[in-house]
């Protein structure tokens, strides 16, 4: 037995706010009891964590997550990313696909998910759309749904071919599974991961445009709501895709989502000029406007879901030019500390709705039984102190390319629970 003793429960699921004691047996939350009650019924040998100060939240889940596992080790596998995970409060992830080989095939697909059952934490995957993501020829995707994926993605690469996007479309209606979708259209974009803009400018470089955004997410809500697909329009960065999404979830039956990076709603692209390559994303960082418009999409809702695209690569890949070295940057040991700060210190959203975006909102749209703490349920459960700052140094990721480094956050992942077992814990 485990026990978690006066922990301060913020629970979305159940609108549920109060302090707790909590009693997991196995893998299941079997009791939980007003900490005024005291400990009743426990076992000499129960492990007790005390949570005085504490926050006891559901575990997060990331629906966007990069492990680079098979195929890019030397950036990350499996076992360092769910270290990772584990670290910044995780339970599940959802690894996309642009492995290599890519996972666009049952083999590739059932390696990684036996990779992942042997983490302490849960490690998920989707399909490929496209073989080898090259937007030509689809999956057999009723063989990978089948497989254990959970859901679809060309993710890193936009599905340029409007047929296939439509087909795919009504493949996952039919299968009530989500289509996540990277929204740039390459033909408008001259240099990625860089703002057509000010960032632009100074680099001297074309960059990427807006419209490059705006163009892909207005034809493929269009179709969404034609086919009636779960979509999830990723690491939104544009207002007016904010705006395209909030007229789209308008429309009755709709099964639209939309995600936010952390990175895309605490910076401008004036980080990239300071930073440079490590503050190189694809869809690029934008201006103040951008970020505003994606801080109230979610707050009033428009954006549903909070999404690392946890990106790492190696120190010599993001040394090089700002045109050569590639886009992405670190996600998941940062993203909750960091949405904490920026939407609930600096914004006033309510803590109880930030936690829904990292939890609720993404196990309902993979209809995951997860992100609840209750009584009968899975014990993921992460132990926070929202208040606590503390500063980014270094990283249980095999690698390091983030913004972030030597940066003040506040909110301190201090256990993670999955399962009823003790995935990570700050020693202090």
């Amino acid at each position: 037995m485990l026990v978690i003793k006066n922990a301060h429960l913020v629970n979305p699921a159940t609108a549920f706010e109060g302090d707790v004691n909590i009693y997991i047996e196995g893998d299941v939350i079997a009791r939980i009891e007003p900490a005024s009650n005291g400990l009743n019924g426990i076992s000499d040998d129960a492990e007790l964590i005390d949570a005085s100060g504490l926050c006891a939240i559901p575990g997060l889940i990331d629906v966007h997550t990069h492990f680079r596992d098979p195929g890019f080790t030397y950036k990350e596998d499996i076992e360092s990313g769910a270290k990772a995970a584990a670290a910044g409060g995780y339970t599940t992830v959802i690894m996309m696909c642009n492995t290599k080989p890519a996972i666009d095939n049952t083999d590739t697909l059932k390696e990684c998910l036996a990779k992942g059952e042997t983490c302490d934490i849960r490690v998920l995957s989707c399909a490929a759309v496209t073989k080898g993501l090259k937007g030509e020829e689809m999956t057999d995707i009723p063989a990978l749904l089948q497989a254990g994926a959970v859901g679809l993605t060309d993710d890193g690469i936009p599905i340029m071919n409007e047929n296939i996007v439509r087909e795919v479309f009504r493949k996952a209606a039919e299968y009530n599974v989500p289509v996540s979708l990277h929204e740039e259209d390459p033909a408008l974009i001259t240099n990625n991961g860089v703002n057509r803009g000010a960032a632009s400018d100074f680099y001297q470089i074309g960059g990427s445009p807006r419209e490059a955004e705006i163009t892909m997410i207005e034809r493929d809500l269009a179709i969404a709501l034609e086919t009636g697909a779960i979509v999830n329009i990723q690491h939104i960065s544009t207002k007016e895709g904010v705006e395209l999404v909030r007229k789209a979830k308008a429309v009755p039956g709709n099964n639209v989502h939309a995600e936010a990076t952390p990175h895309h709603i605490a910076l401008t692209e004036e980080a990239v000029i300071k930073k440079g390559t490590l503050a190189k994303v694809n869809p690029p960082i934008r201006t103040e406007e951008d970020r505003q418009a994606i801080l109230a999409g979610l707050k009033d809702g428009t954006i549903d879901i909070i999404a690392t695209d946890h990106a790492p690569h190696a120190p010599e890949e993001k040394a090089k030019d700002i045109t050569q070295a590639p886009s992405g940057m670190l996600g998941l040991e940062t993203a909750f500390a960091l949405a904490n700060r920026v939407l609930v210190k600096e914004n006033g959203m309510p803590f109880i709705e930030m936690v829904d975006k990292f939890t609720v909102a993404p196990a309902k749209m993979y209809h995951l039984p997860y992100g609840d703490v209750g009584v009968g349920k899975i014990a993921d459960i992460v132990l926070v102190d929202p208040d606590e700052k503390w500063v980014v140094e270094g990283f249980a990721s095999k690698s390091s390319n983030s913004p972030f480094i030597g940066e003040e956050m506040t909110g301190r992942i201090r256990y993670t629970v999955c399962e009823g077992k003790i995935a990570y814990s700050l020693v202090k």
